[in-house]
């Protein structure tokens, strides 16, 4: 890969960075290893981003909170039942996590846990993509309310943070006990708790 490829070669550091950053955590992770995948020269790396840090946010930015945008938020965006939404998102994601993700944990909060009380620039971009995904699920019941699916009297941003939460809590302790059916018994009571959100 060459400048004159400067889409593909910023695509392919972001990439190899996701990985190596899942796997070792942002402060270990290796730029030396995220070169040596993607056959990008330091120079290269820092016409892109001037440094670890910047490129650590871009990973954060454009793959991390991009992946929760696609399968969280662009679902609940318009949609007709916003229970029924979330809880089939919810479970497919979780059913759709490889055996190596379910080990490695969920990225972002791999990120809020090792870099939140560190690094005050990557505790506000984690901080705002946290904020995205709990106003995506508010915003989706609040239309849930007024459709006359979701009871009037649920506390909307509260719930929308307990399911956030949980979520980041089901892929922690799968991650623990290194178990697919950790995850899915912690999923369906999730599933359970939404479905008293109903009418």
């Amino acid at each position: 890969m060459t400048k004159k490829e400067p889409t593909k070669t910023r695509k392919a550091l972001l990439t190899a960075a996701f990985v190596e950053i899942h796997r070792n955590g942002y402060q270990a992770a290796s730029v030396d290893k995220i070169l040596a995948h993607t056959g990008v020269t330091k120079g290269a790396l820092y016409h892109h981003f001037r440094g670890k840090q910047p490129l650590g946010l871009a990973v954060l930015g454009d793959l991390i909170a991009a992946a929760i945008e696609g399968l969280f938020l662009t679902p609940l965006a318009d949609c007709e039942d916003p229970i029924e939404t979330l809880t089939e998102t919810i479970v497919k994601a979780s059913e759709g996590l490889s055996d190596d993700e379910i080990m490695l944990g969920c990225p972002l909060n791999n990120l809020a846990l090792e870099m939140s009380p560190v690094d005050e620039p990557f505790r506000q971009a984690i901080c705002e993509c946290y904020d995205r995904w709990r106003q995506g699920i508010a915003d989706a019941l609040r239309r849930g309310q007024a459709a006359g699916q979701v009871r009037a009297e649920v506390d909307v941003a509260a719930s929308a943070a307990f399911v956030v939460g949980a979520l980041a809590g089901c892929r922690s302790v799968a991650k623990n006990a290194q178990s697919r059916d950790m995850l899915m018994t912690c999923v369906r009571q999730l599933c359970s708790y939404l479905e008293t959100l109903k009418t």
